[in-house]
């Protein structure tokens, strides 16, 4: 299945790692880290009711994005109320004008207002599960839909199979309980329409469910919290069928998160995109990381698949809609010493590559369910391949035997705090022999070429092997550039100086 709007240059298929940006710094570390495209909310209208950009900011943002050839997507999927319409025509203007990509629509109305010649996404929120919905999307103008994230690998199928415009589809992060867009909770309880941006998160709340005699079922539990998606073993599986934007939720996330799952997921397309020759990145560049991304180190709430092989049970996190953190071994022993009353836990043996750091945050579920945290002030390890902890002041509810999570490993949020990233673009460089001198030819790795000659004095080098070597190494510095030498060549009929 090739998607027209989706095949480049070369004319293979092109995959686009689509993530997340709160903000124009978050975005361009969102694509120094691997991205190939990021969503960003507006001034207005962009359904997070507390966040906006400037369109200043958003243009600094493409300007950035453009260098890689990767796209800004802004967020336009707030439900239009008709006295909005002047104003947000008006915005759909000045967006085109500062470089956005695409709009990414909820509400269709917007169709019928003057639009600039801008792409439009179809927002998961216009509640994209069919055939025949994303059949009408595509008629009606969008280059680009959304799928709801409660579609199995078959009904993706069909939608392929059936249609033509670029599949996008959530590979990690939060799930709403409800269909997307098909949610009233938060307005029904509280009078905040999640379709206007300002979601108060009811389902992240906690409930008693009782039967119908008012028998207790389930006392003050997270019964409508599910887990986080995570799709990185299926990755291939959406490809195959269909996909061809990867998308990555978290438009309120922290940088630290930003940075570590858009480097997680652009290693393993890299990895399939080595595979699998048919495929193409979607934008150009490689990135480089300063540390080693993993995703069970960044908030979530446990991961699923959701119903990617089929509806499951295992979806929920019912005891707590907070990060408890990857997993680090049991509660072996604890106590306290020394005049100071110096207080500890031990642990039995722990994963394999866990260290543990001064300032580490740990968690655990207390006999009455509530996540309860502590924070370590030094670490030493044990004799039995465990590890001694001393905290920082006592804790109640510790329990022997009870696993422990590590919710903040100060030394790798340290390393993301820092610059930890650099995106390069290939460049190979071919130095020739001209009549008058000789000429420098460039060209990159998206095809742009260029040329630069040179008269000079041609005078034969004395050390032909030191020449050539030399003249190689200092071409291929390219400085503090978005370019890495890929290749250098010289092409000479005998070495100059």
């Amino acid at each position: 299945m090739t998607h027209s709007s989706f095949v480049s240059t070369s004319g293979k298929r092109a995959l686009e790692l689509l993530a997340p940006a709160k903000n124009g710094e978050f975005g361009m570390e969102a694509i120094r880290h691997g991205a190939d495209a990021v969503y960003i909310g507006g001034p207005s209208f962009g359904a997070r009711a507390a966040v906006g950009n400037t369109l200043a900011e958003i243009e600094a943002l493409c300007r950035f994005a453009h260098r890689f050839g990767a796209h800004v997507y802004v967020a336009f999927n707030t439900i239009l109320k008709d006295e909005e319409l002047e104003a947000a025509q008006r915005l759909t203007h000045q967006l085109y004008e500062v470089g956005a990509d695409a709009l990414i629509v909820q509400d269709v109305g917007l169709l019928k207002l003057d639009l600039p010649p801008i792409a439009l996404h179809a927002s998961t929120q216009t509640d994209n599960r069919t055939v025949e919905k994303v059949r009408l999307l595509e008629q009606v103008g969008f280059s680009q839909v959304v799928l709801a994230r409660e579609l199995s690998l078959m009904q993706i199928r069909e939608i392929a199979a059936a249609t033509s415009v670029t599949l996008e589809a959530f590979i990690h992060g939060a799930l709403c309980v409800s269909y997307s867009g098909q949610c009233y909770i938060s307005h029904a309880m509280t009078g905040r329409s999640a379709n206007r941006g300002e979601c108060a998160q009811i389902c992240r709340l906690p409930c008693t469910l009782q039967g119908s005699e008012g028998k207790v079922l389930a006392p003050s539990s997270h019964l409508l919290s599910l887990k986080n998606m995570n799709q990185t073993a299926n990755l291939r599986a959406l490809i195959d069928a269909g996909v061809s934007s990867l998308k990555i939720e978290g438009r309120l996330k922290g940088l630290d998160y930003v940075k570590n799952v858009t480097a997680w997921y652009r290693r393993e397309l890299d990895t399939i995109l080595t595979e699998r020759p048919e495929l193409s990145r979607a934008s150009v560049g490689r990135s480089t990381f300063s540390f080693t991304p993993n995703p069970q180190k960044s908030f979530h709430r446990g991961s699923t698949d959701y119903f990617l092989h089929g509806r499951q049970q295992d979806i929920t996190s019912f005891l707590s809609p907070k990060y408890a953190g990857e997993p680090v071994g049991t509660l072996l022993d604890s106590g306290s010493q020394g005049k100071s009353g110096s207080h500890w836990i031990e642990l039995g043996e722990v994963p394999q590559g866990v260290e543990f750091h001064n300032g580490d945050g740990l968690a655990f579920f207390a006999p009455n369910r509530t996540l309860t945290g502590l924070r370590v002030n030094r670490a030493e390890r044990n004799g039995a391949g465990g590890q001694r902890l001393y905290l920082a002041e006592p804790v109640a509810g510790l329990k022997l035997g009870m696993p422990l999570y590590r919710n903040h490993d100060h030394h790798f949020a340290a390393l993301l705090a820092k610059p930890s990233a650099e995106r390069r673009i290939a460049v190979a460089l071919t130095l020739k022999e001209s009549g008058s001198g000789v000429e420098l030819h460039l060209k990159d790795e998206a095809g742009v070429e260029v040329m630069v000659a040179m008269a000079l004095e041609k005078q034969p080098a004395r050390d032909a092997v030191r020449a050539t070597a030399t003249l190689q190494e200092q071409l291929a510095k390219l400085g503090n550039t978005d370019f890495y030498a890929s290749t250098v060549q010289i092409d000479w009929s005998a070495p100059l100086f």
